[in-house]
């Protein structure tokens, strides 16, 4: 993914007004970020502990999502999968994710939703430059820019639907 700037973030939300893409928080860190490791951008918000955001790539230009998912369920022994890069988390770390939908379909309440890591650290996780806590990553057959792929097609079906 290519480096963005927060004007590039701002302006590439699809499912939220423009006061809302104006007053969300904006990560600090953009340059530090590790953007050829990157399939997206994703943060938490640190005001809004029910709230996440992320800019990935759609038709060539930034297209950026706002997420909802719910408290963290504090089961130990409980694990998720992420649907995006299939790594393993015990307890939250693996989260709901819902987006609601682009134009008249979100202002009507409509929403999509994927399980993703909470951490939204799903490009590092794939490419084994960020190791879960407890969790794991499967040994797969598939190659790295295989494993990659399907994440990138995941993502890209999952903000597919936003539009639909």
């Amino acid at each position: 993914m290519r480096a963005l700037t927060e004007q590039d973030i701002r302006a590439s939300f699809v499912n939220c007004s423009k006061g809302e893409a104006k007053r969300l928080t904006v990560p600090r860190d953009l340059e530090e970020r590790p953007w050829d490791d990157l399939d997206f951008l994703g943060w938490r918000d640190p005001g809004a502990p029910d709230r996440s955001y992320l800019v990935t790539e759609r038709d060539g230009r930034p297209a950026g999502v706002a997420l909802r998912f719910p408290p963290a369920q504090r089961g130990f022994l409980h694990r998720s999968m992420c649907s995006l890069c299939l790594t393993t988390h015990p307890g939250g770390g693996v989260s709901l994710m819902t987006a609601r939908k682009a134009g008249t379909a979100g202002r009507e309440g409509n929403s999509v939703g994927l399980y993703m890591c909470t951490d939204l650290a799903c490009s590092l996780y794939v490419r084994g430059r960020k190791t879960p806590v407890a969790g794991a990553r499967f040994t797969e057959s598939l190659t790295l820019e295989e494993q990659i792929a399907r994440t990138r097609d995941n993502l890209s079906a999952f903000v597919a639907k936003l539009y639909v």
